[in-house]
């Protein structure tokens, strides 16, 4: 296990219930309305401290009900939130999740607090991020934050991990030089590198733009079909534990958060470290929400030993 800072959002999920996706001017009811605790850089703290990772998380929350909600499910999951900031006169972050009954879901983000982390913030908790294993960071907060907390882990000689969602294009250089592996799903992947990944080929062909970028390690995840690896002289597909998806929802931030809990530092065990995040985000897919479905490291080990 190991001492990893996550830079990220913190949303509460508010979740539709729905058969399927409406057509434009297509009006459907849902069949139930639940909350749940979420945002990705939540989802993969969380991931992370029940892999029982020590686990720093810096962010921001509103000064409203639903901040003070996600800072007792922090404390409650073991995560430590001296650096989460209470923001006033604003809201917290939310996202509006359509899922549908295939156990596919599709994301509406309300930024709110989350887009008031500043460098100022990382800053504050450069201690910790110089007594880190990791620093993990994603893209619902700031690129400033991000940029900054890479520079202080990178000055330390500390592993970075950037997981490049929501997908954009306009990713600064200078973060993805800082970057020593990146998590990006296919649609993501294609964003950065101009790629269109349906194929293995086309996934060795965007691993092979991230590694002229600077970036060591390349983890595409790929779905139900799993995780394209290439590190060094990794290039490989690693199939996905074969479940039945109800909830797709912080499947990715699960994977992440566990694998960082596997993986050692140099990146010398990713091949093996995926396995144990596979596993761990195949739980996440069998139950409802982000916080209520990420499973601890005992459900994961007992898990893969009866494989």
């Amino acid at each position: 296990m190991n001492k990893v800072t996550i830079v990220g959002s913190i949303n509460v999920d508010n979740i539709m219930h729905i058969k399927k996706l409406p057509q434009p001017g297509e009006t459907i009811a849902m069949s139930e309305f639940s909350n749940a605790a979420g945002g990705k850089g939540a989802n993969q703290a969380v991931a992370s401290s029940r892999a029982k990772n020590e686990t720093i998380f810096v962010g921001r929350v509103g000064d409203d009900d639903n901040g003070r909600f996600m800072l007792e499910q922090f404390k409650d999951n073991g995560v430590n939130v001296d650096h989460v900031t209470v923001t006033p006169n604003e809201q917290t972050g939310q996202a509006y999740i359509l899922l549908q009954e295939s156990g596919q879901n599709s994301i509406i983000i309300q930024h709110g607090a989350n887009f008031d982390v500043t460098a100022e913030d990382v800053r504050n908790a450069k201690d910790q991020i110089e007594d880190s294993d990791f620093v993990i960071a994603q893209f619902e907060t700031p690129l400033e934050a991000t940029i900054e907390a890479f520079k202080i882990a990178r000055a330390a000689g500390k592993t970075t991990i950037l997981n490049p969602a929501p997908a954009r294009t306009d990713i600064p250089k200078e973060l993805l030089e800082l970057t020593d592996l990146i998590t990006p799903n296919e649609t993501e992947a294609e964003s950065i590198t101009g790629i269109k990944v349906d194929s293995e080929e086309s996934m060795k062909k965007s691993s092979e733009v991230f590694h002229q970028m600077g970036i060591k390690g390349v983890i595409i995840t790929i779905g139900e079909r799993g995780s394209y690896v290439s590190y060094e002289d990794i290039e490989e597909i690693i199939p996905a534990f074969k479940v039945k998806a109800v909830d797709t929802t912080a499947a990715g931030d699960t994977f992440l958060g566990a694998l960082s809990s596997e993986l050692k530092p140099d990146l010398s065990n990713l091949k093996d470290s995926v396995v144990y995040a596979s596993k761990s985000s195949s739980f996440t897919v069998q139950k409802l929400g982000a916080f209520p479905s990420i499973p601890t490291r005992d459900v994961v080990e007992q898990a893969l030993k009866e494989n």
